[in-house]
């Protein structure tokens, strides 16, 4: 059986972890089975590379930056074969373009675009671990690229796909998908199961479990998905189809602090403004969340809209040097936001979820900034400050009535 296995950042964080990785590793290696290992960079090693760029100049150019980011990755692949290679096992090291990662252009968030995983099949022939870069790849210029935030995950996914793998094992430090993050909220469950739906949904509210783009792959091509803790044997959550949705309420709560946001203020009331507003982010890659435009009076309206922190600065520039173009009074932005979401796939059909969602937030005393709904969740705004109260508050709630949680 042909096996992905990836390991997070803090799975590789020191030498006892690359060890502990390798043991792991060498299990299912000695159990027959064809291992391609995908791993992160060490720890804090990628914020520490951010912060010497930052050191150099305020506004480092992204191409240059994933020249930087993608250092991280290989030094612990180098390391993770190295360990293997102790124990006396056959392994060896690829970085994103030696294993064929083929990316869009889009420097720092770049996305899949193929996988020519020949030179990993010609490695396994040779009956090697191979053990693969995560968050990297290549352009069409051959330029090395970075795939985001937890993009690790979607290399594992992607080679699973690519090399019809018949599991994915997602090792983390927690022991699988929990309907809340353990940190924050401590009565938070562990669920034995998830869809894929509800995985993507949590995913890209903020959930750090899975890169929410590891899922959208995982679901297109049908790749059996396991998230389970690199330091215990538990045995973690298996994101899959899920054939029925019958009285599925809540499967989780995400909590994002990542979160700025940004009012267009006195835009002018006429057909093609938001086009204008959010065609200039798209050509940057920058992706935008909750979108809320107010009624408007006086022949204006403001366009409201969330970003991820890290662009938060860049989208204040693109707005004000396209002032004239766009034709607003002004902008108001946050940085000191967050967004908390409940997602569950049975949602749509179930009265009163909303309903107790803004009650204990109201009964914590937690003020509402702006809401978003779809069938399968109902995120909201607010202040940062509120973040880890509201969380425990809505988790609470949900534990305590007959709206539970799936699991």
């Amino acid at each position: 059986m042909l096996i992905v296995q990836k390991f997070g950042g803090s799975s590789v964080a020191d030498v006892g972890r690359i060890y502990n990785v390798a043991d792991r590793i060498a299990t299912a290696y000695r159990e027959g089975h064809e291992v391609v290992v995908v791993v992160s960079a060490q720890g804090d090693t990628t914020d520490d590379l951010i912060a010497k760029a930052h050191e150099i100049t305020d506004r480092p150019s992204r191409r240059e930056m994933d020249m930087l980011l993608a250092t991280g990755e290989q030094q612990s692949v180098a390391l993770t074969t190295m360990a293997l290679q102790s124990r006396g096992l056959p392994a060896i090291s690829l970085t994103g373009w030696q294993a064929g990662v083929a990316t869009s252009s889009a420097h720092t968030v770049a996305r899949v675009k193929k996988v020519n995983p020949q030179r990993i099949l010609n490695e396994l022939e040779k009956n090697n671990i191979v053990v693969v870069a995560g968050f990297q790849g290549y352009s069409p210029s051959d330029d090395v690229t970075t795939l985001g935030r937890g993009g690790s995950d979607t290399t594992a996914v992607a080679l699973a796909a690519a090399l019809s793998a018949q599991l994915c094992e997602i090792y983390t430090d927690v022991e699988g998908v929990f309907t809340a993050d353990p940190r924050i909220v401590k009565s938070a469950r562990k669920l034995d199961e998830i869809s894929y739906d509800e995985m993507l949904e949590l995913a890209s509210l903020g959930a750090k479990v899975l890169h929410s783009r590891s899922v959208e792959l995982a679901k297109k091509y049908n790749v059996n998905l396991v998230v389970r803790s690199s330091l215990t044997s538990a045995p973690g959550t298996y994101v899959k189809e899920v054939g029925s949705v019958e009285n599925v309420m809540v499967s989780g709560i995400a909590l994002d602090k990542n979160v700025a946001r940004v009012t267009i203020v006195g835009v002018k009331d006429e057909p093609g403004i938001a086009f204008r507003v959010f065609s200039l982010l798209s050509k940057r890659s920058i992706s935008v969340d909750i979108i809320i435009q107010s009624v408007g009076s006086a022949h204006t309206k403001d366009i409201m809209f969330t970003v991820d922190r890290a662009v938060h600065r860049e989208v204040l520039d693109i707005l004000e040097e396209n002032k004239r173009h766009i034709m607003y009074e002004h902008i108001v932005s946050d940085d000191g936001v967050c967004k908390l979401s409940i997602v569950g796939a049975g949602m749509v059909s179930t009265p009163g979820v909303a309903t107790l969602m803004f009650e204990a937030l109201s009964d914590s005393n937690v003020n509402i900034d702006a809401i978003s709904t779809s069938e399968v969740k109902i995120s909201v705004l607010l202040d940062e400050k509120d973040a880890d109260k509201a969380a425990n508050a809505v988790h609470d709630a949900f534990i305590d009535t007959n709206m539970r949680f799936k699991g």
